[in-house]
């Protein structure tokens, strides 16, 4: 995994070259933006778990088959094992936000993910629309609007004063990684 300033440096040492200044000018944007991007991946991981379950249980009210016998998340430890990789799945996707880079989250997530999940006779499209329920969440925690009628006393607000054009961008990042995962699931 490269952040920016290793995959400047790489890069500048590819070309036998100093970092030019219009890659100094990218870093210092990566650095003003360092303390939203912070913010974004804290809300995020200050609510996995919640956030998790609650795709799997989306998941599952949409699909009732799952937790039949015979379904994928019947018995407990296959809905174990799928709250495990929704967690997975999230943990990677906030390094990847971190960083700024989703060389991570292709690496070790994405890479081989759909042919394991098919050998296991995992369906894409439930595991598909656990991910877009996160991904719907993690939008709402980086905008600090997550629903109140919804979570209830789990309810974790970062109290952020980052307005929405200044998180717009965080969320459209996040959305594409996001979209990384639904794709190579597709």
């Amino acid at each position: 995994m490269l952040d920016a300033f290793s995959r400047a440096v790489v890069s500048a040492d590819a070309s036998t070259s100093c970092i030019d200044s219009g890659k100094i000018g990218e870093l210092r944007g990566y650095l003003n933006a360092a303390n939203r991007r912070l913010d974004a991946v804290n809300a995020i991981a200050s609510n996995a778990s919640c956030m998790v379950s609650d795709a799997i249980a989306g998941m599952i009210c949409e699909n009732q088959g799952l937790i039949q016998a015979g379904g994928n998340c019947y018995p407990n430890r296959r809905m174990a094992a799928c709250l495990r990789d929704g967690e997975i799945i999230l943990r990677y996707v906030t390094y990847a936000l971190l960083a700024g880079d989703a060389s991570v989250l292709d690496d070790r997530c994405l890479n081989g993910l759909k042919e394991t999940y098919a050998a296991l006779g995992v369906p894409a499209t439930s595991t598909v629309r656990a991910v877009q329920i996160m991904k719907a969440q993690a939008a709402a925690h980086i905008k600090d609007e997550p629903s109140e009628a919804r979570a209830g006393a789990r309810l974790r607000k970062m109290g952020s004063t980052v307005t929405e054009d200044r998180c717009a961008s965080l969320v459209a990042e996040a959305s594409s990684y996001f979209d990384r995962v639904i794709s190579a699931l597709s």
